[in-house]
């Protein structure tokens, strides 16, 4: 298995890279440089210097997403660029996220109204975390022992992000038996949703049908429709998108367009439910 290290040069992920230099022979070392800070450029410097130190293949892209951007656009263009690595080579994405970032993506799940699946975030089968279990203080430990150099992204300490807020937000309210515990019923979700959309695997085509939709339970459909969607496209619908998704299922008429969020499209005819993008 050939596995695609994401590397953004921070603690994290540089961890990540000795350890996986360690096990794993067939490694390439990609790097997303978001241009969102005019220093970044250096962040891509260091990691192929870094990627030419453990004699792996690196890879790296480029954007000027610019001050302005989101931290959502950050994270779409940085997967796509992830996904279109590992298509490449036909290999694994491999990220650092450790259980503090899990503990957070959560907390901001939740708040979004992402219903169950937020206690299930970061648990998408194409993307390995072997660091899901570690703390952020024993990475720091593992890295000092192994005296391993690292950069330090000055957004990290920024308020104008939001999970830096709900990290210190965390950090303030919640104890270690706590996140301990927020990260078992992750761990717990996380295999209930794979055992669930191995389910709903059997169901895709069914989405097509206004009549199936309108006859099953509204919980299971709008399950339906949010995994097809998100299957299909690459699209996280929120709870209340899914609810009035299925409510024009049932009341639209027949050649009615609805947007649904997510550059999603659905069209509807008297039997069928048409869904693509905008």
């Amino acid at each position: 298995m050939r596995y695609i290290v994401a590397v953004s040069g921070g603690i994290d992920s540089v961890v990540l890279l000795d350890l996986m230099s360690r096990t794993e022979k067939d490694l390439v070392v990609a790097h997303f440089d978001h241009g969102i800070r005019e220093d970044s450029a250096s962040d891509a410097r260091f990691v192929e210097a870094l990627a030419d130190k453990y004699k792996i293949q690196f890879v790296c892209r480029r954007e000027k997403l610019g001050s302005g951007a989101s931290e959502e656009l950050a994270r779409q263009r940085r997967y796509e660029f992830l996904r279109g690595v590992a298509a490449d080579f036909d290999g694994m994405i491999v990220t650092a996220h450790h259980r503090e970032d899990i503990i957070e993506t959560v907390a901001m799940n939740l708040t979004r109204g992402s219903r169950w699946r937020g206690l299930a975030g970061m648990s998408d089968s194409e993307i390995a975390r072997p660091m899901s279990g570690w703390t952020k203080q024993r990475i720091y430990e593992y890295a000092i022992r192994q005296k391993l150099e690292w950069c330090e992204d000055e957004t990290n300490q920024s308020d104008a992000y939001q999970r830096n807020r709900f990290r210190r937000r965390i950090n303030c309210e919640l104890d270690e038996y706590q996140k301990a515990g927020v990260y078992e019923v992750w761990r717990q979700q996380r295999k209930l949703r794979i055992e669930i959309e191995q389910e709903l695997e059997w169901f895709d085509e069914a989405v097509n049908s206004r009549y199936f939709l309108t006859m099953i339970d509204g919980n299971v459909a709008q399950e339906l429709i949010y995994y097809y969607i998100l299957r299909h496209y690459d699209v996280s619908l929120l709870g209340s998108q899914l609810e009035r998704t299925l409510i024009a299922i049932k009341t639209g008429k027949p050649g009615s367009c609805w947007q649904i969020g997510g550059g999603i499209m659905m069209k509807l005819t008297m039997r069928d439910v048409i869904i693509d993008r905008v």
